[in-house]
This record gives C-alpha cells, structure tokens and sequence, in this order.
C-alpha cells in the first residue's frame, strides 16, 4: 500500500511533538538556537582636536562597529578597555573598528596617533549599560 505525502508529513510532526514532549522525562535538553543579536553603527568624523561624538552608548553583549572618518590629518581611534583600535590614516575614507562590550560602566576612547599640540584632548566616553 502506498502512503501519502500528506500522511507522511503528518506522520514525521507527531514524531517530532512526541520527541519534543518526551526529552524532558527522558533528562534530555531541547534547546532553542537564540538569534544574535544585531551590530550596532555609529558613525563619527575626527578633526583636529576633536571626534564628532564626545558620548557614544552602547548596550553590553551587543556588538558594536564604529565607523570613523578623519576630516583633516591621520588619526587614531582606541577604546584600550576593550582593545579596539584603528589607524584612521586617509581623509575621506571610512575606518570601521568592530568590537563587543562585555562590561559595563564608564570607558574612555581616545586618538592614540599623534596629531598636533593638542592631541591630548581628542577623546571621549563609551557608556556601556546592561
């Protein structure tokens, strides 16, 4: 006797509750594939003496990908409690530093190449909440 098409797909989804229902009792896990969640990007320009964006807010366990633009000089860009870093080298052209937060807090980010008298002062804050 022939079987069906839709008597065998019928069949198979009785066969997978079964399985899904009974893996509890039998001490077997079902575990559910969680989606990744998705890159945050934040994009910022960097000039003498200054980025574009002093505060940046990200969300720990979120990656994060930073494009960076130098308007003027080479430049750097570093977030060291991380150990994210780039060399923004080219004017005009997009530098991208990926990276996840795993802690949360305050943290600096700051240009680590140097760009003039005062280089000191090209930095910013990266809050990472929960």
């Amino acid at each position: 006797m022939k079987t069906s098409a839709i008597a065998t797909w019928t069949r198979r989804r009785w066969l997978k509750a079964a399985a899904v229902a009974a893996a509890p009792a039998l001490g077997l896990g079902v575990y559910h594939a969680a989606a990744a969640p998705r890159e945050v990007v934040i994009s910022m320009t960097v000039k003498r003496f200054e980025f574009s964006k002093k505060v940046i807010v990200v969300k720990k366990g979120v990656p994060v990908v930073i494009e960076i633009t130098s308007l003027d000089v080479p430049h750097g860009f570093s977030v060291p409690d991380f150990h994210a870093r780039a060399e923004v080298v080219m004017p005009g052209i997009v530098t991208k530093v990926r990276f996840t937060p795993d802690k949360t807090g305050e943290f600096q980010f700051l240009c680590d190449i140097f760009c003039g008298d005062k280089h000191d002062e090209v930095e910013g804050k990266l809050i990472v909440t929960a």
